[in-house]
């Protein structure tokens, strides 16, 4: 699982739409630099802070690979969460044999 605090700071309730983006930095197969891959909507009273948690487990972090399989390889994956693909709250996770 991977997550983040979303606090509204402003005077009125609202909702966003949190979404999570990965980037495998080093796939023998070529990845998307930003992949989507979870959102939830989120509805704050003003000043409210709410954690979010997506699940982060080999479906989210597999790919095919040249044999068509679905596989987690050794990697770096750059991880954001936000409300936009642009999104600059971010970590790293590395996968090791």
């Amino acid at each position: 699982m991977v997550g983040a605090d979303v606090t509204n700071t402003g005077s009125v309730a609202g909702t966003e739409v949190v979404q999570l983006y990965i980037r495998d930095t080093a796939a023998s197969v070529e990845q998307p630099v930003r992949e989507l891959k979870g959102f939830t909507r989120v509805t704050l009273a003003p000043g409210e802070t709410k954690h979010v948690e997506f699940p982060l487990g080999f479906n989210e972090l597999s790919f095919y690979n040249v044999d068509v399989k679905r596989t987690v390889e050794p990697t770096t994956y750059d991880i954001w969460i936000g409300g936009d693909s642009l999104a600059t709250a971010g970590t790293e996770l590395r996968i090791v044999e």
